[in-house]
């Protein structure tokens, strides 16, 4: 999300989504080319991978940069603390799962850890967030998101969650080329050394191996236990930034961690 934001004015969202995963796609085929036996969809799998791939790789990361030109990284990173309640109503809704209490517990207390994480444990942190249209944006790309693992996780009991994911890459890619000629016919881009490697760190780490861990953990765990650890973004970037900037790591977010992973844990024992 830091980095959708940071190069917002460089490249359009759809254009920076179809980079990202057409660098993904040349993983997964050199990926699939080293595996014995290739499985190709057909029937019932090729829709689930075509919900996928409008989920997860049409709709979800040009929806999300999208939004981040308008509202804040902070206010995004607020907005994907209600994920794990999404999927699992939406679960609920299309699948038949119900929502056991310990996973609704859980989802409420890592996002409970979110809120903690982001404000500081402060009151006057709402005083000073303003909310706007790419708000909507970023809660739409959640649903979509929470969407994109209940496909996942009923294609990855058909095939493995590497060709599950890189045949939803493959079946969305050519859609999204064909937006994203329409984008640079509006609004061409120059390529830079930063947005360069912007590109080949989105494509290699969130869009390849970062959807490929992903639905591994959908197959274990199911949509709703694996959308519980979704609220470790705002933890991870907490830890980053402590890591590679010297940024301070105290109270706040100590305990906004621990709420966070003790609600990811609680609501993945429900499965």
């Amino acid at each position: 999300m830091v980095i959708g934001r940071l190069v917002r004015d460089d490249i359009g969202p759809i254009t920076l989504s179809a980079a990202r995963f057409t660098i993904a796609a040349v993983f997964f085929y050199l990926l699939l080319q080293r595996t014995a036996k290739v499985v190709r969809p057909s029937g019932a799998s090729l829709l689930l991978l075509g919900g996928m791939a409008l989920a997860g790789v049409i709709l979800f990361s040009p929806l999300l940069y999208w939004g981040l030109h308008f509202t804040t990284a902070v206010n995004a990173t607020l907005i994907n603390g209600t994920g794990p309640l999404f999927t699992g109503l939406l679960a609920a809704l299309l699948l038949g799962q119900p929502m056991h209490a310990r996973a609704i517990c859980g989802a409420l207390l890592a996002l409970a850890g979110v809120i903690w994480l982001i404000s500081g444990g402060s009151a006057s942190f709402w005083q000073q967030t303003h909310y706007n249209a790419g708000d909507l944006l970023v809660l739409a790309s959640v649903a979509t998101w929470g969407i994109y693992s209940i496909f996942s996780s009923r294609a990855t009991r058909q095939m493995s969650p590497a060709a599950a994911t890189a045949w939803s890459i493959f079946l969305g890619l050519p859609v999204l080329w064909g937006m994203a000629a329409w984008e640079l016919y509006l609004s061409p881009i120059g390529l830079s050394f930063k947005l360069v490697a912007v590109i080949l760190y989105l494509g290699l780490g969130p869009a390849a191996i970062g959807f490929y861990a992903w639905n591994q953990g959908v197959a274990r765990l199911g949509a709703s236990g694996a959308m519980a650890f979704y609220n470790t973004l705002p933890l991870y970037g907490a830890l980053l930034g402590a890591l590679s900037l010297g940024e301070p790591i105290g109270q706040t977010h100590v305990i906004g961690g621990l709420l966070i992973i003790g609600g990811g844990f609680l609501a993945a024992r429900s499965r």
